[in-house]
């Protein structure tokens, strides 16, 4: 994954945190620009309808629909988890 701030390439391990920042430019990795569902096009910069509005998206945030950009994770995730937990109810 590239910063969205400088353009360098960050490895990343594990879940990023709200005070992670970029080992190059020294800024946010938690922040909205930073997030796949983000679009300054869409309503609220987001992609994702049910994530709550955020002042300033070049800050680190608690946005729980946060998912880095070029990740897996995130809500698209939630969801298949949640119907394959689903599913696991009614299985005989």
């Amino acid at each position: 994954m590239n910063c969205a701030f400088c353009g360098e390439k960050i490895s990343i391990e594990g879940k990023i945190m709200r005070r992670d920042t970029c080992t190059h430019c020294g800024r946010d990795l938690r922040s909205c620009i930073q997030c796949k569902f983000y679009d300054p096009h869409a309503y609220n910069d987001c992609r994702e309808v049910m994530a709550e509005r955020i002042g300033d998206n070049e800050r680190a945030n608690t946005c729980e629909y946060y998912a880095l950009k070029g990740s897996s994770g995130g809500a698209n995730n939630r969801r298949v988890d949640a119907k394959k937990a689903l599913e696991a109810l009614f299985k005989k």
